[in-house]
């Protein structure tokens, strides 16, 4: 069993038990009403069993679905009217949930557990007929002997003692329940305490500044104490709001099933990004529009199976749901390879419903046509269905992404299918971005978009630009970017802050397209806490929240896509890359990589793939230590070995700060971390991959030519394998 089943049957059990928590007080009100059964309140006891049972079915717990569905069938004829709440009837039903909060109790240690007698109670309510059941209920009544009182007492005393034994065990075991390990928390504190630390790395933030500033060495390692503790404790908090997406997602395989089957249609689902954590929040408010799509794409997207026979597709329909985090957001695309939207068909309905008129439909492009099903009313379907077909739905899933501050993208394709794209905005957390400087104010990037910095100087300047069609271009490795430059974005006059013969250009990428921008100055990378716009800014596209600097002042964070969008830099390049005829964007050897450029000696350049790096770290020099003969520090909890990456590969180190800070590339390998200790950290870049020279020295792959400087490719996995020390694994963790 995984992880991953651990943690469902966990949430199971919690659920399950808070779902138990209310049924005994509700069956006794129900059993209490004499003018006639409360069908609300007994719905809400279905619903509680019905839960159970699905969740039950799904996990594989036989036992206790078995159950479960007994009493869902009881309780399904009493919201009926097929059954009154007699005494019996409530008694029994008792009975059966003590049972399933037993099974539930016990279903960490076993699943293979007797519950005949309750299901046979159950059976013998439901085959009985009604006027049976309540005359039985009336004769025990009446002739039930005072002797079976005691009787009952003697077997109650009795179930006290089948529990107080599995009690013991189970203490002696030293087996804690799921229920006793977790405990719930009321969102809004954490909404409290999650603005409490974001207040915190503000201060901390102003006080690295102040620290750099003053150059007390005591006081600069107890700002980095602060740092690390601030940054760790930021960490834990966002994970206890976070929930992987898996948990909604799971229950679609069989939504999928369900509604293939009503529609007549052959579908299969496939997710990708399962483990993608979102705000527990965002997960209740997604829940219902994913849904709805799902439905949709079943019903309206994914053709019959003779029809996508006769077209020479599969038979079977593919849905696809895929969740990813870019620019500390976090994107779903539900896609299919379906039909598409049939946009004369969807013109027609909208005039019929009097949605828009033929004149305004006249003048609409496709993009706009596809929209129009997101208004209210609006359905192509032909008769109202249990699955679809009100006119209730698509408006619905936009009208509740966008009350979280999310924004909902449709693309589709004649004959090849649809995609829907959940974009949802930054709320509160916490990322690292970029500071840039424009027309006299600040700016941050997230840096998740960032994918490297150019600087042209002289000459540069006006040999390296390139106008086509009017838009400026740069000429990057053959590769001709659009540029936007920011201040006519934000449409100031104000003077720039760079010289005259300095262009500086960040490459960023927005919605797998790059492009770059022009800013006056870059600044630094830091730790930002990220707060909602205010209603005056909501409506401009090229912002997606605000934060607060080291020094107090407030500071935009700029929505890369919007920017795109603002400046119809992804239009042009949707119409056709801007690619030098004589140029490739990547070269034979395959897809590019992006690369961390480290900087050793006094001209030495090596480079790594960024996608082993973990994280980038100052480290005092006074906090190195030494276990087996190696460089170590205590970091994060754990023994960190260190590794000075120019000795082992047998360079000259020029390691000139003055800081007393030791640059290090964490990496991680096999669950284990290492520290490599650099001389400085030149560049970011994206390129491919083309060893000109292929190196003989263990732990380098070879030289590679970047930005025209020749640059030594690392091979961390052998430089690990090589200077691995075993009985470092072996070391304590620190408390």
């Amino acid at each position: 069993m995984t992880i991953e089943d651990d943690e469902l049957i966990k949430d199971f059990i919690v659920e399950s038990q808070e779902h138990l928590s209310d049924v005994e007080s509700q069956l006794l009100t129900l059993e209490s009403q004499q003018d006639g059964v409360d069908v609300a309140l007994v719905n809400k006891v279905f619903r509680a069993v019905h839960s159970i049972k699905g969740a039950a079915g799904f996990l594989g717990f036989e036992v206790l679905e078995s159950l479960a569905h007994r009493g869902e069938e009881v309780l399904n004829r009493l919201r009926n009217n097929e059954m009154r709440p007699t005494n019996l009837v409530i008694n029994t039903l008792l009975k059966a949930t003590d049972r399933l909060k037993g099974l539930l109790d016990s279903l960490e240690t076993s699943n293979e557990q007797d519950v005949t007698e309750h299901i046979v109670a159950l059976e013998r309510l439901l085959n009985a007929d009604s006027a049976v059941v309540e005359e039985l209920d009336r004769v025990k009544k009446v002739d039930a002997p005072e002797e079976a009182v005691p009787e009952r007492v003697s077997e109650c005393a009795s179930q006290r003692d089948s529990a107080e034994s599995i009690s013991s065990v189970i203490h002696d075991a030293a087996i804690v329940s799921a229920v006793d390990s977790t405990i719930r928390v009321d969102v809004s504190l954490l909404d409290t305490l999650m603005t409490r630390v974001g207040e915190l790395v503000l201060a901390r933030n102003q006080i690295l500044q102040f620290t750099g500033e003053l150059g007390n060495t005591d006081l600069l390692r107890t700002t980095q104490r602060l740092n690390l503790i601030t940054t760790e404790l930021q960490e834990g908090v966002m994970k206890t709001r976070m929930q992987p997406i898996g948990n909604v997602w799971s229950k679609f395989p069989r939504l999928v099933r369900d509604l293939a089957v009503i529609c007549g249609k052959e579908v299969r689902i496939e997710m990708e990004g399962k483990a993608t954590e979102l705000d527990k929040t965002i997960i209740e408010a997604i829940k219902d529009p994913l849904t709805h799509l799902v439905r949709n794409t079943v019903d309206h997207g994914i053709e019959k199976p003779e029809v996508r026979r006769s077209i020479g597709k599969p038979v079977e329909g593919c849905l696809t749901l895929r969740a990813f985090h870019e620019g500390g957001q976090v994107i779903i695309d539900i896609s299919d390879d379906g039909a598409g939207l049939n946009l004369e068909r969807i013109k027609i309905k909208a005039i019929e419903k009097g949605l828009v008129s033929q004149e305004q439909v006249a003048r609409m492009q496709e993009q706009e046509i596809a929209q129009l099903i997101f208004l209210p009313g609006f359905s192509t379907a032909e008769k109202v269905s249990n699955v679809s077909g009100r006119g209730v739905g698509m408006d619905v899933v936009k009208t509740n992404i966008e009350k979280i501050g999310g924004s909902v993208d449709l693309q589709t394709r004649p004959g090849l299918g649809t995609t829907v794209k959940i974009k949802i905005p930054l709320t509160l957390a916490i990322i690292p971005a970029l500071i840039v400087s424009c027309a006299g104010n600040r700016f941050a990037i997230p840096q998740v978009n960032l994918l490297e910095l150019v600087r042209l100087e002289g000459e540069q300047t006006t040999k390296s630009i390139e106008w086509i069609q009017g838009a400026p271009v740069y000429r990057l490795r053959g590769r001709l970017l659009p540029l936007v430059y920011l201040r006519n974005v934000l449409k100031t006059n104000v003077a720039s802050e760079a010289p005259q013969d300095v262009i500086n250009i960040v490459i960023l990428r927005a919605d797998d397209r790059q492009f770059g921008l022009v800013v006056d100055r870059v600044n630094d990378t830091e730790e930002i806490v990220v707060k909602p716009l205010s209603k005056q800014l909501k409506g401009v596209a090229v912002y997606s929240g605000t934060t607060i600097m080291g020094d107090g002042k407030v500071a935009l964070i700029l929505d890369v896509l919007g920017l795109a969008y603002a400046s119809q830099v992804i239009s042009k390049m949707r119409d056709g890359a801007l690619v030098d005829p004589n140029g490739r964007s990547k070269d034979a050897n395959g897809e590019p990589q992006t690369l961390i450029i480290l900087g050793t000696g006094t001209s030495r350049r090596l480079a790594l793939p960024i996608s082993q790096v973990a994280r980038l770290e100052k480290i005092s020099k006074e906090a190195v230590e030494y276990a087996d003969q190696q460089e170590v520090v205590q970091y994060r909890g754990k023994i960190l070995p260190l590794i000075r990456l120019a000795s082992f590969l047998g360079l000259e180190s020029n390691d000139t700060s003055e800081d007393n800070l030791l640059n290090v590339v964490v990496y991680n390998e096999n669950e284990r971390s290492f520290g490599l200790v650099i001389d400085k950290i030149i560049d970011i870049v994206e390129t491919s991959l083309q060893i000109n020279h292929p190196s003989a020295r263990e732990g380098l792959l070879g030289s590679v030519v970047i930005h025209d400087r020749v640059t030594d490719l690392v091979d961390l996995p052998a430089v690990i394998r090589m200077i691995d020390c075993p009985s470092l694994s072996q070391l304590p963790s620190f408390v």
